[in-house]
């Protein structure tokens, strides 16, 4: 049984902060030490913006979790310096079968086309993804980057204006007060901080439960995403089986609604349904148990002056899909390039609205896919049950049901389109590309384009010369031109389509914000102040 949940990897230390005679200010606060709370935190000390984080824990998360991550988190873990940590160590999955009673219905290839330096999926368990996040935290650290990570310290109090917060953060020390120009919540669905300013969620909570058991066992399992609805040993529910690291195997079961969560966790209760699942002679040992109940709901609104919220802080989602995890993680991705430019005053602070439209048109495209999901997995009527099993079975044989089919519409990243942000397109060149769309990995010259994308906005001519470097308002862009007129045909079919060139400008988040057919100089300013909110 893994133990690093048990070790406080950042334990309380006092700070400075307790003994100033008043309260110390900083640019930029975090609640939350989980995987959005560190994913902004290193994204903000990578920029050198200096940030404080503060977390009533001093230790990863105990239990799996979020165990699955898809490709477009997978590449912005490359861009905060930890991708290979985290994904040498997880299960590269790509495969899925779905079932219906004792038999299987259809399979699917999350990743059917090849070019790709990450794999559509990697299963880890969420103390891992933590411990390589605080891992990267120290070596950022090491290297001088203004990063104060503080375990042991519980917010109890916010107060806000149109200048900062000011919070209350108590230790086992005593309490002390400090205050930050910026203030990022990512403290969980539960969101303490987002009680205590009075904010709350809309949407629905849906009248079932799932129990969750991480099983230690060496089974033979092929690594796949295994759904099944209705199984011999579940009936009237479903099921999923994953693989994760250390022969640690997630199953969820679903239960129903009228329960006493409490007495299903105990053993005595979760070994039999295993049993029943995994055959009488299954030797296995509990790690975690838990259970949850669906829920599709967000904020009204996740940008409230000087606060900001991210994560499941800002919105939920039922687990079938894997878009809570995935979706934070693009949350603060789109989020700290746009504050780091506003507190750098070269962009306005309204450039921050459009983090609340992307990000919620991103939430609410989670929302709805996850609440169809939820209705056809947990069929509420008899007739949407009739409807449910009949699309089943005739999966099984006719290609036309299989779209209908639905376990969870597992995780892609979201296209903004409409965002105020996005500059000129050229609508002869492939869709997939347009403004908004997040970058699509390719080959190039031995390594992989989405590297070389990031961090900084990036102008990209496809066969077309650019120039090396610019600056547009204090803002540099880098250059990169690449030649695909030879090779493999990913980046002729994701970036060219029939036309033999294409410039392209990339956000720093790796989306793209406007292209052309060949460079202009003053397309190329105006499409980055467009960028930037100064359009």
């Amino acid at each position: 049984m893994s133990k690093i949940f048990e070790t406080p990897l950042y334990a309380y230390e006092r700070s400075a902060d307790q003994d100033a005679g008043t309260p110390v200010r900083h640019p930029v606060v975090v609640i939350g030490a989980g995987p959005i709370g560190l994913a902004a935190a290193i994204d903000l000390a990578q920029s050198d913006v200096p940030v404080v984080v503060l977390d009533e824990n001093d230790r990863v998360s105990w239990g799996s979790r979020a165990i699955c991550y898809a490709k477009r988190p997978l590449e912005i873990l490359d861009r905060l310096g930890c991708g290979d940590e985290f994904v040498d160590k997880g299960v590269q999955w790509n495969l899925g079968k779905v079932y219906f009673d004792d038999h299987k219905v259809y399979e699917f290839d999350l990743l059917p086309e090849k070019g790709h330096k990450r794999p559509a999926f990697v299963n880890l368990q969420q103390y891992h993804f933590e411990e390589y996040l605080i891992h990267r935290v120290r070596q950022l650290q090491a290297q001088g980057k203004p990063l104060d990570l503080r375990g042991g310290n519980r917010v109890t109090h916010i107060e806000q204006d149109e200048t900062g917060a000011r919070l209350d953060v108590e230790t086992s020390e005593g309490s002390y007060r400090l205050e930050a120009d910026w203030l990022i919540v990512c403290d969980g669905a539960t969101s303490p901080a987002r009680r205590a300013l009075g904010l709350d969620f809309v949407g629905r909570v849906f009248e079932d439960n799932f129990l969750i058991a991480d099983v230690i066992m060496d089974a033979d399992f092929p690594v796949e995403r295994r759904f099944w609805f209705d199984p011999p040993f579940n009936r009237g529910q479903s099921a999923l089986l994953h693989k994760q690291p250390d022969n640690v195997w997630r199953i969820d079961l679903q239960l129903g609604w009228n329960i006493d969560r409490e007495e299903e966790k105990k053993p005595e209760k979760v070994i039999p349904r295993l049993k029943a699942m995994l055959g009488d002679d299954a030797k296995f040992e509990l790690e975690w148990v838990s259970i949850y109940t669906f829920q599709c709901r967000r904020m009204e609104a996740f940008h409230h002056d000087r606060v900001i919220f991210a994560g499941d802080a800002a919105h939920q989602v039922s687990p079938f899909g894997a878009r809570g995890a995935n979706s934070g993680i693009q949350d603060t991705d789109n989020l700290i390039w746009k504050l780091k430019l506003v507190i750098d005053g070269k962009a306005p602070e309204s450039l921050l609205r459009s983090y609340d439209y992307e990000r919620m048109l991103a939430a609410d495209e989670n929302i709805l896919n996850s609440t169809r999901a939820t209705e056809f997995i947990t069929p509420k009527s008899e007739i949407s049950r009739i409807f449910r099993n009949a699309v089943l079975d005739l999966a099984e044989k006719h290609e036309f049901a299989r779209s209908l089919v639905n376990s969870g519409r597992l995780s892609v990243p979201s296209v903004y389109d409409g965002s105020p942000l996005n500059g000129h397109d050229e609508p002869t060149l492939p869709d997939r590309a347009r403004p908004g769309a997040p970058a699509s990995d390719a080959p190039v010259g031995g390594g992989w384009l989405i590297d070389l994308l990031g961090n900084r906005f990036q102008l990209v001519g496809f066969n077309v010369e650019v120039p090396g470097s610019m600056e547009i308002d204090g803002i540099p862009v880098e250059g990169l031109t690449v030649d695909a007129s030879s090779g493999d045909c990913f980046i002729r079919d994701r970036y060219l389509g029939d036309e033999s060139q294409a410039v392209y400008l990339f956000r720093p988040d790796q989306h793209v914000a406007a292209r052309w057919l060949a460079f202009d100089e003053a397309a190329v300013r105006q499409a980055l102040r467009t960028a930037v909110g100064k359009g």
